[in-house]
């Protein structure tokens, strides 16, 4: 198994921790979820943006028809987007040849922080079988980065981070495995039975709750869905599965 190590959250790493490394990006809630989806209806690309005046500056090099903005701001939709975070909202009549300017909480931050990596991958439990295939054949370290709430962890990124190395070591996980790796593991073994419920409850499932709908919540729940593999490079995500690696 390749060495893995994982971090909490956006914030419990320095951008030196993740030099030359290959990086898994995590926000099941949902801007993992909707990157994957988007590329999965036929969006062109993404371009994860750490703010609202980055999203700007950028969308004012494009073409207006060639780009839609999305994202948002603790769980709403930001004001004069096209779309919000909603994997659901990314629907193939919606996105397909458009560039998705995406800027969120969390997940989009936690790209920009990882700008010194190798190689910046994407995912979730959605792509799940997607990410697993491509670390199985790594060779190098890889860093799973939980973008989790504010700072804090979240249940459902580790839940999704313990999935993959549970896959990954087959259910049998070395004693010298790292301590992030361990924890994660550890909140899959006892949780991953029913990763709905146990997402349902999570604390930011339950902040959401009044603004998120619940198909968002079991749409993001469903594992190995879709073989799209986000990866970012020259600055756009876009899905590198069949391609040249």
């Amino acid at each position: 198994m390749t060495n893995i190590d994982v971090f909490s959250s956006a914030h419990s790493f320095k951008e030196e921790d993740v030099r030359d490394k290959t990086v898994v990006i995590i926000d099941v809630l949902r801007a993992s979820s909707t990157m994957v989806t988007a590329l999965q209806n036929g969006a062109k690309g993404i371009i994860a943006v750490g703010d609202m005046d980055d999203a700007s500056k950028i969308s004012h090099n494009l073409d207006a028809k060639s780009f839609l903005m999305s994202g948002e701001k603790d769980g709403v939709t930001i004001e004069g987007y096209d779309l919000g975070n909603s994997p659901l909202e990314h629907t193939e009549d919606a996105v397909k040849g458009k560039t998705i300017i995406l800027n969120t909480t969390n997940g989009t931050k936690a790209i920009r922080r990882c700008n010194l990596a190798d190689r910046i991958l994407v995912g979730s439990f959605l792509n799940l079988r997607a990410i697993i295939e491509y670390l199985e054949d790594l060779d190098e370290e890889a860093i799973l980065v939980c973008a989790g709430w504010r700072g804090r962890l979240s249940l459902e990124d580790m839940l999704c981070a313990g999935n993959i190395i549970y896959e990954l070591c087959e259910g049998q996980l070395s004693a010298e495995a790292r301590d992030g790796a361990k924890v994660a593991f550890g909140l899959y073994e006892k949780f991953g039975d029913d990763i709905e419920n146990s997402i349902k409850s999570s604390n930011y499932a339950v902040r959401l709750k009044d603004i998120v709908s619940e198909d968002d919540l079991v749409y993001c729940c469903q594992r190995s869905i879709t073989q799209i593999l986000p990866a970012l490079n020259e600055g756009i995500i876009s899905d590198i599965n069949g391609k040249e690696q």
